[in-house]
């Protein structure tokens, strides 16, 4: 069986209204769900709007009343079979008669993939799979991230002049980017689960990982700080009792220390593993298992450079200044062992190029074979 034109437009509508959950439903995935009739009308439309909310088949089924009976159900995702948050969305569309169900991806989570579909077709419904299947797994890649590697989807982001640099030979990096690119990130601030930066960054520039405005999420902030070094005197810490800050060190730090930081408010995390590239991939395990999709990295050059040396890195938004700052000491936007041959080198999948005041803001994923 194949998709009519009219299933294939109202796929294009359904990832559409996926993407308005996008914030709002971690760690579920964006959904979106059309109901059509016969003839190609649109009989109701939904998506998960919040987290433990309907399913955007529930929402589209409900907007669409009995006129559903004997149609056709268009839906992003594989509908759930199990009992979580919400009853199974299978058992929804069996109970509103829906004939037949178009969908774009198998649900990639383990404890449910093709359940759904057999569900369905055992119960006597025709099912239609893989339509715009490409851009609905793009669509949930984090949620499949989470769930199958069990570890959040890490967005490595960086502003870099022209030459590269993400500051001067001196250290000083404010501003490289203009007011529009820092506009678009404290955006993606407000969308994400958690924001990460090594202590030289949480160090030398005394951020406060923070959404201005906020946004539709907290973030978690996250300090990699293998030895405790986070001055108590800092922003992270003296704002932990008001935004979550969790600081993670390693096997060596001083345990006063980490008890000064706990007694200010943050949520110290420890590895006693003795190599850096095991902490990390320990810390990106522990934030999996706090259900934590996004992850935000904001540097520096060493914790980017680590991240991409063990391949952990999903998706770059790069800002580029149309400024050079020249010098061999100015730091390099990554840093780490880096690559001895061109034909290893991470390569990346354009998603969008464009102008933001006299920036270029590239975003794009890294592609895997």
């Amino acid at each position: 069986m194949t998709a009519t034109a009219a299933e294939v437009a109202a796929m294009e509508r359904a990832l559409d209204l996926a993407r308005r959950g996008e914030g709002l439903v971690e760690p579920n995935p964006m959904v979106g769900a059309v109901v059509l009739s016969s003839s190609g009308a649109t009989l109701g439309e939904g998506w998960h709007a919040h987290f433990g909310g309907p399913h955007a088949e529930v929402a589209a089924l409900a907007a669409a009343g009995e006129a559903a009976r004997g149609e056709t159900l268009v839906v992003t995702l594989e509908p759930c079979c199990h009992q979580g948050k919400t009853p199974p969305c299978t058992e929804a569309v069996l109970a509103a008669g829906i004939r037949r169900v178009v969908i774009a991806a198998g649900d990639p989570a383990p404890h449910a993939s093709g359940r759904g579909v057999a569900r369905l077709r055992t119960a006597g419904v025709e099912v239609v799979e893989g339509v715009a299947e490409d851009e609905a797994k793009k669509l949930i890649a984090p949620f499949a991230m989470l769930t199958v590697q069990q570890r959040p989807w890490v967005i490595g982001k960086w502003a870099m002049s022209l030459d590269g640099h993400v500051a001067t030979a001196t250290g000083e990096s404010r501003w490289i980017s203009g007011e529009a690119s820092r506009r678009v990130v404290h955006t993606l601030r407000g969308r994400v689960d958690a924001i990460a930066v090594g202590i030289g960054t949480a160090v030398a520039d005394d951020p406060l990982l923070t959404a201005r405005p906020p946004g539709l999420r907290v973030p978690l902030r996250v300090v990699l700080d293998s030895q405790a070094r986070l001055p108590l005197s800092s922003r992270l810490v003296a704002t932990a009792g008001e935004f979550p800050t969790l600081v993670a060190v390693g096997p060596a730090a001083d345990v006063v220390t980490i008890e000064q930081l706990r007694a200010a408010g943050c949520d110290v995390w420890q590895s006693m593993a003795c190599e850096a590239s095991d902490r990390l991939a320990e810390l990106l395990a522990e934030l999996g298992r706090r259900q934590l999709t996004n992850l935000l990295v904001e540097g520096g050059p060493t914790l980017l450079g680590s991240l991409f040396d063990a391949d952990l890195v999903d998706e770059v938004h790069a800002f580029v200044a149309p400024k050079i700052i020249g010098g061999q000491a100015a730091a390099a936007a990554v840093a780490g062992r880096g690559i001895v041959s061109m034909q290893n080198a991470p390569r990346l999948s354009i998603e969008s190029i464009e102008s933001l005041g006299d920036d270029c803001f590239l975003r794009g994923r890294v592609t895997r074979t």
